[in-house]
């Protein structure tokens, strides 16, 4: 089967989850003897056409001139019309099966499915909606919420991520919930492993540290972990917390944890390239994710591929994949005391942390492989009528 995948961010363009998960299926897909062909967004020094681990990228500027630098829907919209031209490139290849990410992709994969005349697969890995804890703003959020609207009406099948994500996809657009399809994310553990002949560190070597990372926006719910530190600081002595990403909440953040007194043991990394955040994953006494709104939570399993200890928000689709499994321990989304006590519960239970850190690996090896998330988005390919 010949498949164009579209997003709007494929490695090394990272800016959330997304971009690990078109590369992670587009790679499994062709390992599985199937033509991708992936177009993307232009990044600095990646090339706007070449074949990574099999698969071709192609990558198209974003935006015009004009464009205006506070308005991201219309960005992404012209970008949408630059990701169509970029099939000019591949001359008379044509794909049996267009498969968007995100509303971010919308208009060209609507655009090819007429062009083709083939199946156009949406995949909707996060709603406006639930970004904003059930509620649509005036304004952008308006627009992207009819964007997403209007996409999963255009799709021949719509997947999400988690029954969770199904559940919300399928009230907020008013979808019937046979056009979904829940396939859930997944995850390489070779990426989360130490480079050959690299030492494996003593977890909390230097005193113990709780990592954190992912985009820093409201809804991942790093203010949780931050309120959390004002009593682990404490009661765990030496304790400091390093938070790694980047995103629009980051500077209220930093204010906040100054207000609470605990900038001084809160480290604010910023961006860090892949082999740091394995080194710190391998280094961490645990890891937090501490998600307001998750739809999936793929940080989860990247934690777990990496042996992490983990504690996380019992958020949606993090929930889903962790509860009753004994790879984590959960607690209550937004509620630092209980964030609190799994952290100290953690630290002080080194055998049950240690059997915890083998259930994980064990979870992402046997349910979370590439493999399996890929045959079962075939099945929806050929649902949706792709031959």
């Amino acid at each position: 089967m010949r498949i164009a995948m579209v997003a709007w961010e494929y490695p090394p363009r990272v800016i959330g989850g997304l971009a690990a998960h078109v590369e992670g299926l587009s790679q499994a897909l062709v390992a599985q003897g199937h033509e991708v062909v992936v177009l993307t967004l232009q990044h600095p020094g990646a090339p706007d056409d070449a074949v990574v681990d099999g698969v071709r990228v192609l990558r198209a500027k974003s935006d015009l001139p004009w464009m205006p630098a506070d308005d991201f829907l219309a960005q992404m919209a012209s970008a949408n019309h630059f990701l169509v031209q970029l099939t000019a490139q591949l001359g008379t290849w044509r794909a049996d099966v267009v498969h968007a990410h995100d509303w971010l992709a919308a208009w060209a994969g609507d655009t090819l499915r007429v062009l083709w005349g083939v199946p156009f697969v949406a995949t909707i890995h996060a709603t406006e909606r639930g970004r904003h804890q059930g509620n649509v703003p005036p304004g952008q959020p308006q627009g992207i919420n009819a964007a997403e609207w209007w996409l999963t009406y255009q799709a021949k099948r719509v997947i999400c991520c988690s029954a969770f994500m199904v559940d919300e996809v399928a009230k907020a657009f008013d979808l019937p919930t046979d056009k979904i399809d829940d396939v859930p994310n997944g995850v390489n553990p070779a990426a989360f492993q130490l480079p050959a002949g690299t030492p494996p560190p003593v977890r909390g070597a230097h005193g113990p540290v709780v990592v954190t990372w992912g985009r820093i926006q409201y809804e991942k719910g790093f203010q949780t972990l931050v309120g959390a530190m004002v009593r682990l600081r404490h009661e765990v002595p030496g304790i400091r917390a390093e938070v790694l990403g980047r995103g629009s909440y980051l500077d209220e953040l930093r204010r906040l944890a100054a207000d609470q007194g605990v900038a001084d043991v809160i480290d604010f990394r910023g961006f860090v390239p892949d082999d740091e955040l394995v080194l710190s994953l391998h280094s961490a006494s645990c890891v937090v994710i501490p998600s307001l709104y998750e739809p999936f939570g793929i940080v989860a399993l990247e934690a777990l591929a990496a042996g992490a200890p983990l504690v996380a928000a019992a958020a949606g689709g993090l929930n889903e994949v962790l509860r009753g499994t004994g790879a984590a321990r959960l607690y209550a989304p937004g509620d630092a005391e209980g964030l609190a006590d799994a952290v100290v519960a953690m630290l002080a239970d080194p055998t049950g942390t240690a059997r915890m850190q083998a259930m994980g690996l064990d979870l992402v090896s046997s349910k979370y492989s590439w493999s399996a998330i890929a045959t079962q988005t075939l099945a929806t390919y050929a649902a949706a009528g792709a031959k």
